[in-house]
């Protein structure tokens, strides 16, 4: 299948997956800090000794992603980094949001005056339904209020549908700026660039206007970042030109599949996502990157090809071979309900319960194995499971 790996496309093939994520080199402090973006896992002498814990979309699992109160949950929890992924407006504001279609994240399906914009279109080889981002202006999405994707499952997350804004990058790097400032401690930020090609193939290319929200932003410029993709030739293309910021890096994010990355697909490529994961293509991934994040099940599988999940197996080498090459690993996603564990994993209750106890175990797991961060839509449970303190 020759497109971006969209939720829907990976869940179609066996994967259990949420967004994505990565870290950062060192910490100092109380605090993440990056590496200068030429450092790598030979040169600074290993992988990280304490993994760091990544807010995905913030503290998804009990507040509506990408919103002000994920954020803050995740970082009330203890989250070293907290995840906006980054999709463009009509207009050019880059915006937090999983994907480009807001149907199922936003009220927008209640605004009688939007109605007529509930469209189909291609986006990275994929046919979707809904309501898209770049058909609005920001004024217009400013009118619009986040829902609870997973709102049968999460309960406690629902009940906030309708009490807060989308948000903007600028908004966003404000935000954790000032409760970086309240705490004492940096805490990253690890912006997914999302739909890269598709964006620029409808005039709306988002590097270049990341770049510029960077340079105008403080803490942007300043504090960790790690710019993530699952395409390649943006994070090429964004190699030299972040060299001036010494506190950003840029993480590749695969799937052990015979996917292709968008880009790779558009431009006629070979290369898939499972030759990334190989030594050679973990060496040519470090050309341009300082970090690899393979799935979960990349990295100790579980479950089978149809999608049917399993016990915990044991580890693959994909951790030590990324290391070996210079890179820094991070996986995603750790969810703490039923249906995202391992079989042996769950506890009673359908698969919405949750399983806190178990999941920090799991966590324990990856650690185990040598990961340097994850993500988690509990930052703090991967807290705990960091810290040793459950």
């Amino acid at each position: 299948m020759n497109h971006h790996p969209t939720e829907t496309t990976l869940s179609r093939r066996g994967m259990l997956l949420a967004g994505a994520g990565a870290g950062a080199a060192t910490l100092l402090g109380q605090g993440p800090a990056l590496a200068a973006p030429q450092n790598s896992v030979a040169q600074t002498g290993g992988a990280r000794k304490k993994p760091l814990v990544i807010g995905h979309r913030g503290c998804s699992a009990l507040r509506p992603e990408h919103t002000l109160a994920s954020y803050a949950k995740a970082i009330d929890q203890g989250a070293d980094f907290v995840e906006p992924d980054l999709v463009s407006t009509k207009d050019g504001a880059l915006i937090a949001r999983h994907e480009n279609n807001i149907a199922e994240t936003t009220n927008v399906a209640d605004h009688p005056e939007f109605a007529q914009r509930r469209t189909t279109k291609a986006i990275d080889g994929e046919k979707v339904t809904g309501w898209f981002t770049e058909d609005f202006t920001l004024a217009e999405i400013k009118t619009l209020r986040a829902v609870e994707r997973l709102g049968a499952m999460r309960p406690e997350s629902k009940s906030y549908d309708g009490q807060f804004q989308l948000l903007t990058l600028e908004e966003i790097a404000d935000f954790v700026a000032a409760e970086s400032a309240a705490r004492g401690r940096k805490i990253g930020l690890i912006p997914e660039i999302k739909h890269s090609t598709y964006f620029a193939g409808i005039g709306l290319p988002q590097e270049q206007r990341f770049l510029d929200r960077v340079a105008a932003s403080h803490y942007l410029s300043t504090a960790p970042v790690i710019v993530q993709s699952f395409e390649v030739a943006n994070l090429k293309w964004l190699r030299p030109r972040i060299a001036a910021y010494r506190s950003l890096q840029l993480l590749q994010l695969t799937v052990p599949l015979d996917m292709h990355p968008a880009d790779v697909a558009a431009s006629g490529g070979s290369l898939t996502f499972k030759q990334m994961l190989t030594p050679a293509g973990l060496a040519e991934v470090r050309t341009y990157a300082e970090w690899i994040a393979p799935v979960l099940q990349g990295i100790i599988p579980f479950g089978d090809a149809t999608g049917k999940s399993g016990p915990l197996g044991k580890p693959s080498t994909l951790v030590r071979d990324a290391h070996a090459a210079g890179l820094l690993v991070s996986t995603w996603t750790v969810r703490p309900e039923n249906s995202f564990l391992p079989t042996d994993f769950r506890g009673p209750g359908g698969d919405s319960a949750r399983q806190d106890k178990a999941c920090i175990e799991f966590m324990r797991r990856f650690i185990a194995a040598g990961v340097d961060s994850f993500f988690t839509d509990d930052p703090g449970l991967g807290r705990a499971a960091v810290d040793g303190t459950a």
